[in-house]
């Protein structure tokens, strides 16, 4: 399936969470088999000749394109969490959010010194918590190969704070 049909399969949810909010609803395009089989052969043929030692999900909805694409890829899948949800020795990285901020959180082990990761979510908006990601791998020696994502919504320039990263989306708004 084409991007374009994938994106027919995006339901929008007007002032949701919030009044003046359009929120992309992916839960169609993951109920719909071929649909999701064919975003992830997008993102994996994106990472086709990259040298990538593993895959950094963002949560939630994250984990579910970044797993599909780990077992596609043969790669180790690794969860990058919110603060405080992971069991075991975690490295940290604060970012700002609209009002406030927050944090998140890889395992210690998951990143390993000169190895390269793919950081993957379903979407990124103004790229605040992909860029805190690419901080944490990068402070724990390691590089990111690129970042991959099911929907970018362009308007919001997002990809303009991942500090250079390779950023490749399959549908955009």
């Amino acid at each position: 399936m084409t991007p374009e049909e994938l994106r027919s399969l995006i339901k929008d949810v007007p002032d949701f969470p919030r009044p003046g909010i359009v929120f992309k609803d992916i839960t169609p395009l993951l109920a719909h088999a071929r649909g999701f089989e064919a975003a992830i052969a997008h993102l994996a043929r994106r990472a086709e000749g990259l040298d990538v030692s593993g895959v950094l999900a963002i949560e939630s909805r994250g984990f579910i394109f970044g797993a599909a694409l780990a077992h596609e890829l043969g790669l180790p899948l690794h969860l990058v969490r919110k603060k405080g949800k992971l069991p075991r020795a975690v490295a940290s990285m604060r970012y700002e959010l609209e009002y406030g901020f927050d944090h998140v959180e890889v395992h210690t082990d998951a990143i390993r010194p000169g190895a390269s990761y793919l950081i993957v979510d379903d979407l990124i908006a103004t790229g605040g918590t992909a860029a805190a990601v690419i901080r944490l791998v990068r402070e724990q020696g390691g590089q990111v190969a690129a970042c991959l994502f099911c929907i970018e919504l362009t308007f919001l320039l997002g990809r303009n704070v991942l500090d250079g990263t390779q950023v490749y989306s399959v549908i955009e708004y």
